[in-house]
């Protein structure tokens, strides 16, 4: 297993299965899914939805990925700091960011509260139907992601696309 230059690799638990040699149907099922998700969606908007879905299911592989991602893309480091807290830094984000974030953060800790009508109805005013409609499937990737992430422990640091 390659890692980051910085990891102690003494204190990283091995993986447990590599998902995508495994199931590789379900895998490339999984990156189709994800593909048509992105499409049409502003790259930095996807970045973010994806980094707090990460913050809350403590994805580590998937934050490190999508942190990533975000810089070679022109995210500032002002923006990726404050996602985690985006509420009390709102505005470092636009209204539809805000939107996202928090029909982001409804859809992944569904089970808590369900999706609260007045976060829909937020972002259903500043997303058209379509938009919509592919925030809500990319917020369902990328939570599926971290739980195939954190279930097959991958670790931080060793993305190799």
């Amino acid at each position: 297993m390659t890692t980051h230059p910085n990891i102690d690799s003494t204190q990283v638990k091995a993986p447990r299965l590599e998902f995508a040699k495994s199931a590789p149907k379900a895998f490339r099922a999984l990156v189709a899914f994800d593909a048509a998700a992105r499409e049409g969606l502003d790259p930095a908007l996807v970045e973010l939805i994806q980094i707090r879905a990460s913050h809350l299911n403590h994805c580590a592989y998937c934050l490190h990925m999508h942190t990533n991602d975000a810089r070679k893309a022109g995210e500032s480091e002002d923006r990726l700091h404050m996602v985690a807290v985006w509420r009390e830094a709102r505005h470092f984000f636009t209204e539809r960011e805000q939107a996202a974030l928090a029909l982001t953060e409804a859809m992944t800790l569904v089970a808590d509260a369900g999706v609260p009508d007045e976060v829909y109805a937020e972002a259903a005013a500043l997303f058209d139907e379509r938009e919509l409609a592919q925030v809500l499937a990319l917020i369902c990737t990328i939570n599926t992601w971290n739980r195939v992430a954190l279930s097959t422990r991958k670790v931080a640091g060793t993305d190799e696309r």
